[in-house]
């Protein structure tokens, strides 16, 4: 028989977080209470409360309807102005599976569960298996909307059945909620996967696979752009660059640690002649090899080694999305190895004063830096090697503090290997994803027995630099996109200019003006279709051409053309040499301003 748990928190008096995380708990049972009310056969799954609302899986007789989420909202409003009290109660094992027979998902919860641990909530006519943490009644649930319906596996494996999936969202207050709904808004119209389609940067073939991205001509253009940028800066800084194959046998991730730690997120291996081999998950491996093909003195070092190197990683189908979450990714990769601290802290500061550079010249500003921590009490996850743990956060601790940036400290986010600053952007759907990672490394090294010759002579074992920039090049044009909601600054676009010739007649000179611009490596179109001309400027527009230059029969006598600004600017008619000067300033400084 079940005992109740009467609750002692004084709800109103707790932390906001703690409130919120009680409200949307409470929501998913209120959800739970209503589904079953409009689909009695309905089988439970979970509930739980997440960073905006909540969520409940079902396993339902058929596929749920947008007119199913009005009347599961008009019914849950129903619930909390009935004011019904959340009351926990525990019970025996075997008194929970008697109860619970009619429910598979249930069951398979309370096979983990140990004897005597089973509790539940209640609130009005309905029960669900439950820890806790509610509200004190449903009138203090919080402003909410069912949001939408998606597909779900059962604990999240593939091999489970596949159920259906209620979101909702819910905050404190009604203008909160509206404050989010307005973010989402923003977030999809600014959606990568929108934009890149419209303006044909990237595409995603169902035949090549999920999560395998096709670079179109205007997004290999982007590409190549800010690859050229980005090596020309590291070598710049003393970088040597190398291109590594994309797969390694067997052996060589196993030593590295990477075949006990990513296995689970490998490509399937490949056997051939007796031999097994990986589709690289990381590039630090090869990198690896590249130093320790040669024995180097103290002089040489720091040795950097640089490649815009291929990853791949077989993400779950139901995660990879857009160009943000891909399977194979294409990443501005580097590992610096480093004769002591000292020369770790000089390089770890050179990385982030090149972090700051590159995203000042892109115009970012939504990022924060994260020192990123381990976790000493987890052995299976994290190397077991507490000095070098605590060497390695202080190190990293240093250089933030010396280089005055702002960070926070986060427990169990480091690498396997070695805690790492990592560069947290925020994306205009609002979550916090991780774009790269600075990581400090003295365990790689010790694995592979890596040595150089030291001035005293001897052999010393070098301590590695993991660093990314601009991270992958798919996350990175991803997030550009999103950014400059498709408005990439004039040295970015795929197509900087379009000249309109306004008649048949003006082809010609359209050409030439198309010519001049093209001397000074500018890409440029001859829109010479029959259009009319407001249409061809419509198109520009729509493509989000930086500049259309419009000519007709006075621009040509006069050598000049009706320059126009992407976004409905018309500065009037300029004479092409002094738009070419002007538009060759412009890209060669990275402006970020048209016509500035």
């Amino acid at each position: 028989m079940a005992d109740a748990i009467e609750p002692k928190e004084d709800f109103k008096s707790l932390p906001k977080e703690e409130r919120l995380n009680r409200m949307r708990h409470s929501a998913a049972h209120v959800l739970a209470e209503a589904m079953v009310e409009l689909m009695p056969d309905a089988e439970l799954g979970i509930g739980p409360p997440i960073d905006t609302g909540f969520y409940y899986d079902f396993r339902l007789p058929r596929s749920l309807t947008p007119e199913d989420l009005v009347w599961l909202d008009a019914r849950m409003r129903k619930s909390m102005k009935g004011k019904h009290r959340f009351v926990m109660s525990s019970l025996s094992k075997a008194e929970a599976q008697q109860k619970w027979a009619g429910q598979p998902f249930k069951l398979d919860l309370l096979a983990d569960l140990e004897e005597g641990s089973v509790t539940q909530c209640s609130h009005a006519e309905f029960t669900d298996l439950c820890r806790g943490g509610h509200v004190g009644n449903t009138s203090q649930i919080g402003a909410f909307k069912l949001m939408s319906i998606a597909g779900a596996y059962w604990r999240g494996s593939e091999k489970n059945p596949q159920l259906q999936r209620v979101y909702g969202a819910l905050f404190e207050t009604a203008e909160e909620l509206a404050e989010y709904e307005h973010q989402l808004e923003e977030a999809r119209r600014r959606d990568h996967r929108r934009i890149g389609k419209e303006l044909k940067i990237f595409d995603l073939i169902e035949n090549i696979g999920p999560g395998h991205v096709i670079w179109l001509p205007n997004g290999a253009t982007i590409r190549r752009e800010l690859v050229r940028w980005i090596e020309d800066l590291e070598i710049e800084r003393g970088y040597q660059h190398v291109i590594t194959p994309n797969v390694g046998k067997r052996e060589l991730y196993e030593r590295s640690g990477h075949w006990d730690h990513y296995q689970e997120s490998m490509y399937p291996v490949m056997e051939r002649d007796g031999e097994e081999y990986c589709l690289r998950p990381m590039n630090c491996p090869h990198h690896i090899m590249v130093f320790e093909s040669e024995l180097h003195s103290y002089r040489e070092l720091p040795i950097r080694i640089a490649e815009l190197g291929n990853m791949h990683r077989w993400e779950k189908s139901g995660q990879v999305t857009g160009m943000s979450r891909v399977r194979i990714m294409t990443l501005n990769d580097a590992h610096i190895f480093c004769a002591n601290e000292a020369m770790v802290e000089a390089e770890v500061e050179g990385v982030l004063a090149l972090m700051e550079h590159v995203y000042g010249t892109l115009g970012l500003k939504n990022y924060r830096y994260r020192l990123s921590l381990g976790d000493p009490e987890n052995k299976e996850k994290y190397v077991d090697n507490p000095p070098m743990w605590e060497m390695g956060e202080s190190l990293l601790r240093r250089v933030l503090d010396r280089v005055g940036l702002e960070y926070f400290e986060a427990s169990d986010e480091a690498a396997f290997y070695g805690p790492k600053i990592d560069v947290q952007f925020q994306t205009a759907a609002g979550k916090d994803e991780t774009l790269v990672t600075v990581q400090v490394d003295f365990h790689l090294p010790a694995q592979f027995e890596l040595e150089y010759i030291g001035e005293d002579g001897a052999r010393h074992q070098p301590i590695i630099v993991h660093r990314g920039v601009l991270s992958t090049m798919e996350r990175m044009v991803a997030l550009l996109i999103e950014e400059y909601e498709g408005n990439f600054p004039l040295w970015l676009s795929p197509v900087q200019a379009v000249v309109i010739p306004i008649a048949d007649r003006h082809i010609e000179y359209a050409e030439e003006v198309a010519r001049q611009l093209k001397s000074a490596k500018l890409r440029v179109d001859v829109d010479s279709r029959g259009e009319r001309m407001n249409a061809k400027i419509r198109d520009a527009q729509l493509r989000k051409v930086p500049y259309m230059l419009v000519v007709g029969d006075r621009e040509a006598e006069a050598q000049a053309a009706a320059l126009r600004i992407r976004g409905g600017g018309d500065v009037g008619s300029v004479p092409v040499t002094e738009i070419l000067s002007r538009l060759r300033k412009e890209r060669d400084e990275k402006s970020l301003t048209l016509w500035g």
